[in-house]
């Protein structure tokens, strides 16, 4: 494969690149799915296929195929400057990448138990053990749930001397129990309303414990159709783990996605109200709210060895004691405002063109312990696991559903709530942060399905939260 990279970029600096790249991958995907005590769906596919991006004069062209061969790789290379060429007609900015990439070395996941080793039996009777758990309660009328592998051997190399493979892991799952009564549909689900995934093998899987948590979410399920709605007002609102992770993915990730700022990304959900002005001097949040974007954390979704620039994995802040310092970037971004890349470009296979993408942005836990936060509010809500979202182009107007609720009176959690909403600005929001739990109670989540781009690419970011609370909060906006 080194010889094969090697020569689409010799081919394409011959024919006139002043910058080449290509990245090779073979991936492997299994999901097995069950509803009702039954196989819903099972699947196991893989593929294989290079991509070549080139860069001339000012321009950028792209070509890929699934064919592993010399005449096709000459085939492709060429492509790729044909399309640069064909997109100077229209000039654009000088691109600027920096300096030189020249990184060399492997990086593996570390799993325990490689998830592909493990019998379509055994990941069955896991699920249909869980399936049948939640079964048992009467009123739950859909039951269902979800187990995925996913392998990926990657190889990047670039006309600067980079040369990089890398072998990801993934794996995850989900499990959710549907209560209908009548005209109510309620749903809970474990460990959230979108498949739990991380980097990392069959243990990550082992450790949700599905089956131990499914008569819970039943109950739950049950429970909310009868459980008053959740009422329409201002108020205090906590945020448990996983929702706060959701709010950091569409108003703290998107917005800093610094080619969503330039508008050279805009195809799909819009742009971004961090214009860079505001780089150093906007007040994002309150002085608690600290982000951080990293490629290093252990089992995130957001976590390589390097990106599809050759960029290696770190740490950068986003925001700190509430202050706007950092941006996702590329490394042509970056260059326009003096700094280097962060290493935030990924591609989701070998046919797709790299696109600025969240690693893992996470908020730092504070100082609170939870019983504390709650024992120190006299009157507010809890809501946790996501139902709903909406949020404008610019990422600044958003309203959110939840699963579940608890009205809080006196510093006491007391009766369900159902059908949850919130809704903000997301820097008043984030400004009306006063108390962040500790980190206990922090938690690494999987989005699995962030979509960018057209033709839209599906990426998988990692968040990490500790339950927050937040002052002055419209709640119940949807009644």
């Amino acid at each position: 494969m080194k010889d094969f990279a090697t020569r689409a970029i010799s081919t394409a600096l011959t024919l006139g690149a002043r910058y080449v790249d290509v990245r090779i991958i073979v991936s492997r995907n299994q999901s097995i799915a069950v509803k009702n005590g039954k196989v819903e769906g099972l699947s196991d596919f893989e593929s294989i296929g290079f991509g070549v991006r080139v860069l001339v004069g000012d321009a950028w062209g792209f070509a890929s195929s699934a064919e592993i061969s010399t005449p096709e790789v000459d085939r492709v290379a060429a492509l790729a400057l044909e399309t640069a060429r064909a997109s100077a007609i229209v000039p654009g900015k000088t691109v600027d990448l920096g300096p030189p990439v020249t990184s060399t070395g492997r990086f593996e996941t570390h799993v325990q138990i490689d998830p592909f080793s493990v019998s379509l039996e055994s990941k069955l009777a896991l699920l249909l053990d869980a399936d049948a758990r939640i079964r048992r309660n009467p009123g739950v009328k859909v039951s269902e749930g979800s187990v995925l592998a996913i392998r990926r051997d990657k190889i990047f190399a670039n006309s600067e001397g980079a040369y990089v493979e890398q072998t990801i892991f993934e794996s995850g799952g989900s499990i959710s129990a549907t209560a209908v009564e009548g005209n109510e549909i309620q749903v809970r689900s474990y460990p959230h309303s979108f498949r739990q995934q991380g980097t990392g093998g069959w243990e990550y899987i082992i450790d949700a414990d599905f089956p131990g948590h499914a008569e819970r979410i039943a109950e739950e399920a049950v429970a909310l159709l009868t459980a008053d709605t959740c009422p329409s007002k201002e108020t205090t609102l906590i945020l448990g783990s996983s929702q706060l992770a959701l709010q950091i993915h569409e108003s703290c990730g998107h917005p800093a996605e610094l080619d969503r700022v330039y508008g050279t990304e805009a195809a799909f959900a819009g742009r971004s109200f961090l214009t860079t002005e505001k780089l150093k001097d906007f007040r994002y949040g309150s002085n608690i709210v600290n982000l951080t974007a990293d490629s290093v954390s252990a089992t995130g979704l957001g976590t390589f060895g390097w990106d599809d620039e050759g960029i290696p994995a770190s740490r950068s802040a986003l925001v700190r004691e509430g202050r706007f310092v950092g941006y996702l970037m590329s490394r042509e971004t970056a260059s326009t405002l003096g700094v280097q890349s962060n290493g935030c470009m990924r591609a989701d296979g070998w046919n797709r063109i790299p696109l600025i993408r969240m690693t893992n942005v996470s908020l730092e836990p504070g100082t609170w312990e939870l019983d504390d936060m709650i024992a120190d509010t006299d009157d507010g809500i809890l809501m946790e696991t996501n139902r709903s979202w909406s949020i404008d182009d610019m990422r600044y107007n958003f309203q959110f559903g939840t699963e579940v609720g608890y009205e809080i009176k006196n510093g006491k959690r007391g009766r369900l709530l159902k059908n949850c909403t919130y809704s903000g600005i997301t820097p008043e929001f984030w400004n009306s942060c006063d108390a962040i739990a500790n980190a206990k109670h922090w938690k690494l989540w999987g989005t699995p399905n962030c979509g960018k781009g057209e033709p839209m690419q599906t990426m998988g970011t990692g968040h990490g939260a500790a339950p927050g609370r937040f002052r002055n909060v419209r709640v119940g906006v949807f009644r």
